[in-house]
């Protein structure tokens, strides 16, 4: 009888999809489970997750150089986007492991269209 909190994909790939959403350790079930299709879906929205992650701390990175508006922008959001981001990953690895995906609009398209 198999435990209702495992995925229903197997209790082999909680790690892989654990691993899906950690930044650049997602490289690790891309590369590795190359035959399992709902890891590879995961993997890849993970590491297109991490890219927006990316573009965005760079954009407020060049932003906060504006005097005044910058040092707003820099003192007050970018404190919250690590924390946003972190909030995100969470959601995606509880939804994963439910055997769900987290659609995030740009991300999830950009994911998708990977082949």
């Amino acid at each position: 009888m198999q435990d209702p909190s495992l995925p229903s994909s197997g209790s082999r790939n909680v790690p892989m999809l654990v691993l899906s959403y950690l930044g650049i350790l997602a490289l690790i079930p891309l590369l590795v489970e190359t035959n399992d299709a709902d890891v590879q879906r995961h993997a890849k929205n993970g590491i297109c997750l991490m890219a927006a992650e990316i573009i965005v701390v760079i954009a407020v990175m060049i932003v906060s150089q504006v005097p005044l508006i910058g040092w707003l922008i820099g003192c007050g959001v970018f404190p919250f986007l690590g924390l946003g981001f972190l909030a995100l990953a969470l959601i995606a690895i509880i939804k994963a492991l439910k055997g769900e995906m987290l659609r995030i609009p740009i991300v999830t398209e950009m994911s998708e269209g990977w082949r």
